[in-house]
């Protein structure tokens, strides 16, 4: 077994109905202790299906699983009834994308985060309500002993996302998935919570996966980066190595969609076509319809994983070759 804090392996996930779904198709990937990995991928890519695979929030009688996934060691696909529920706070949490969807509104903040003490830590409500004031000042929430007795609604989009943070960290989980935790923020908001973020993941020695669209917030966030397209992992590397050389055609077009551009007045870079329907297994280069790089090679079959460098994955025929060479 491997010794890594995340270890996934040829996952493969598709969802029952009138229609199957092919959602993630032949996806691996790992974590070190202390990492933190961004998901990259436009909507739809299969990144956001990743994270609740991890947290066993699938609906399993619609959905078919193969392959592994191990957290710390714990087989996740193995997990069920008290187990599923020890492992979820405890060793994983998620911080999702819109809090005032994902805190109940009918319980204080105070309440919701002491509530997930008591359960994990078998604690006295007293003992776990000391933690979520301290969890509420470690993320800067001002007040934090009278904002224990507020409701969601009565708190800013800001600081109910610091809520959903505490909440998430409360327990000290190994884990932390971000679901776009930011995505519904102004900018300046937005820059305080990534910062926040990056502290706590330090000082918690967590490992952390961001799902993103945006390459500024993957390089804020992120020491490595995944690239997904299409339910697959398409590029993969440290973000300094994606940001300087992509060498997934899919990962450049990312790249040249700027907004900066825009504000300045310029055109946007937008990459032509949609993604291709999940309703088959891709049998070659998915991204092929819409590179403006496809070859012959790329229709005869699914492109290889090639390793140009260590630690760096690419699935395309084109992969050993740099962006300056072309």
């Amino acid at each position: 077994m491997s010794d890594k804090l995340l270890d996934i392996r040829n996952l493969t996930i598709r969802f029952r109905g009138k229609r199957t779904v092919h959602a993630i198709n032949d996806v691996s990937l790992s974590m070190e202790q202390g990492e933190t990995l961004a998901l990259l991928g436009e909507s739809g890519s299969g990144k956001s299906v990743t994270l609740k695979a991890l947290l066993g929030l699938l609906p399993p009688k619609r959905t078919d699983i193969e392959g592994s996934m191990h957290v710390n060691g714990t087989d996740v696909l193995s997990l069920s009834g008290k187990a599923l529920q020890r492992y979820r706070g405890g060793e994983v949490s998620m911080v999702f994308q819109e809090p005032a969807l994902a805190l109940d509104p009918v319980y204080t903040v105070g309440h919701q985060i002491a509530e997930a003490v008591m359960r994990h830590k078998g604690v006295s409500k007293s003992d776990a309500m000391s933690v979520a004031h301290d969890m509420l000042e470690r993320v800067r929430i001002p007040s934090a002993r009278r904002r224990l007795s507020n409701y969601p609604h009565e708190l800013s989009g800001g600081m109910r996302q610091r809520v959903m943070i505490a909440l998430a960290l409360a327990c000290r989980p190994k884990l932390l998935l971000a679901d776009e935790p930011t995505t519904a923020l102004d900018a300046t908001v937005q820059i305080q919570i990534l910062l926040l973020l990056r502290e706590l993941q330090k000082d918690f020695g967590m490992g952390v996966i961001f799902v993103t669209h945006d390459i500024g917030v993957a390089v804020e966030i992120s020491e490595r980066v995944a690239v997904m397209y299409a339910g697959q992992i398409v590029e993969e590397g440290t973000t300094r190595e994606i940001i300087r050389d992509g060498r997934h055609p899919y990962t450049r077009g990312l790249l040249a969609a700027n907004l900066h551009d825009v504000a300045r007045g310029e055109r946007l870079n937008a990459i032509p076509g949609a993604p291709p329907a999940l309703e088959t297994r891709p049998e070659n280069c998915s991204f092929a319809p819409r590179c403006p790089l496809v070859e012959p090679a790329c229709r005869a079959g699914l492109p290889p994983m090639r390793t140009p460098a260590p630690r760096r994955r690419v699935a395309c025929v084109r992969a050993e070759t740099p962006i300056a060479a072309e």
